[in-house]
């Protein structure tokens, strides 16, 4: 049976068995193309824009002529009695047809309605474009939250196995009366805290992994990892300022923002045009037909100008007119909320992205340390100068030093991005740029049920 690609099964089950030999970790630019495919949110935003793409077509129609057919048939039975002793009866059939165009010349609700539908498209543009941005912050951040979730593991799952080694030694020196049974109590603490915390770390890279499944339709096997000693790009321009001010301009929510205000403003403008009056030009052509007492049938053509001047209406121009005001205001309010925001993100992001690459800096060096610590306490308890617990202690120092610095690492680049999306200017450009930094890894994603007793 062959799929509507072209493949038929045993063709995909061959694929399939060759690519379980060969697998190829999958990278954020991959990840960030499935989840355009299947993320329902992204969806449900594209439907919207199609949705809303429609209202400068609706609000042109108003400007446009319309034209209506109309047609009728009867039957009928005309019985006619008269004082002069005269009766008639008369039955037959009339029928008839017509048609009316009717083209605006002067309707000003009509042509703001149709720069409303304008502005409601462009709205529609501008919150698809947010969504775009939102949609590769979620994908980033899950890819992101597996990466971490997997090195959290491994990390831990280097110091159990570090703890265990301790334990074994502990015991054989307990047995040649080297060390004290307090020494042995200690590591097989360690030892018992180190696979609780493997389990824990386990459990976070399912759920991890079940997140971005979510986000993209399935859960990859393995994924790219950051490239060994990764540099970090620092901001440019290397000013706080400008990326704010970018911020309080282009920023999608800032646009959104805008123009909604300006839709709130032509809608006011729109509803105080309900007291004008209207012109149209107005052409209209019938046939009628009947049967009775010989067929006879009548034509009319009509053209002319249509002129109305709303006198009154109940209050309810004036009523709407308050209530657009209020909404204008409502909408002036909401801009000036939404600017706030936007440099509030700003900068938030940026001082993530400088804080986040100094406390890479930092921890870097702390994992150098960390990594000397342990050598020279494993050195000196070999020797007899450092106790067992100084040896574990530098151990769950070095694990917790590396969960640390891949966090960080994660969170800046995390970081850039959301500096990026503050100004509006986030695209798939800035995927590509991330995506140069991963390297193909081999490791599994998945759960790993032989963890060691």
């Amino acid at each position: 049976m062959v799929n509507r690609y072209g493949f038929s099964r045993l063709a995909m089950l061959v694929i399939g068995v060759g690519a379980s030999f060969a697998t190829q970790a999958a990278n954020l630019f991959e990840v960030y193309h499935d989840a355009l495919a299947h993320d329902a949110r992204y969806a449900a935003a594209r439907a919207q824009l199609e949705a809303d793409q429609e209202k400068v077509v609706q609000g042109r129609a108003a400007l446009l002529p319309t034209l209506t057919a109309t047609a009728n048939t009867r039957w009928n039975d005309i019985d006619t009695r008269t004082g002069a002793g005269l009766d008639s009866d008369a039955k037959y059939n009339s029928n008839g047809y017509a048609l009316q165009l009717t083209q605006p010349l002067f309707r000003r609700q009509n042509w703001i309605q149709y720069e409303v539908g304008a502005l409601q498209t462009e709205l529609a543009e501008s919150q698809f474009g947010d969504a775009t941005q939102a949609l590769i912050l979620r994908a980033s951040t899950a890819y992101f939250d597996v990466l971490n979730a997997r090195d959290a593991l491994g990390a831990v799952t280097r110091l159990r196995t570090a703890a265990a080694e301790q334990l074994e030694l502990a015991r054989t020196s307990f047995e040649v009366g080297t060390v004290t049974i307090t020494d042995v109590h200690e590591a097989q603490s360690r030892f018992d805290l180190a696979v609780a915390q493997e389990i824990a770390a386990q459990n976070a890279l399912d759920v991890a992994n079940q997140g971005l499944a979510r986000l993209i339709g399935h859960a990859p096997e393995t994924l790219a990892g950051l490239l060994p000693g990764v540099a970090l790009q620092a901001p440019s321009p290397s000013d706080i300022e400008p990326w704010v001010a970018a911020a309080m301009e282009s920023d999608y929510g800032v646009r959104a923002a805008e123009l909604g205000h300006e839709i709130a403003a032509r809608t006011l403008d729109s509803v105080q045009s309900g007291h004008l009056p209207t012109l149209d030009i107005v052409a209209s052509f019938g046939r009628n037909r009947r049967s009775s007492p010989s067929i006879e049938h009548s034509d009319s053509g009509v053209i002319g100008l249509e002129f109305n001047v709303p006198l009154y209406q109940g209050g309810a121009v004036r009523s709407a007119a308050r209530e657009a005001a209020a909404l204008k205001l409502k909408a002036e309010a909401e801009l000036d909320e939404a600017r706030r925001v936007a440099a509030l993100t700003a900068r938030e992001a940026y001082l993530g992205v400088t804080s986040g690459m100094a406390q890479v800096k930092a921890l870097e060096a702390a994992q150098v340390s960390s990594a000397s610590a342990l050598e020279a306490n494993r050195l000196g308890y070999e020797v007899g100068v450092r106790i067992n617990i100084d040896v574990l202690n530098a151990q769950s120092q070095l694990a917790d030093t590396q969960q640390k610095l891949a966090r960080a690492r994660y969170d800046t680049l995390l970081a850039q991005l959301r500096l990026k999306a503050a100004t509006g200017a986030l695209s798939e450009d800035d995927v590509r740029a991330i995506n140069a930094l991963l390297e193909p890894q081999s490791l599994p994603t998945t759960r790993d049920n032989t963890l060691d007793e």
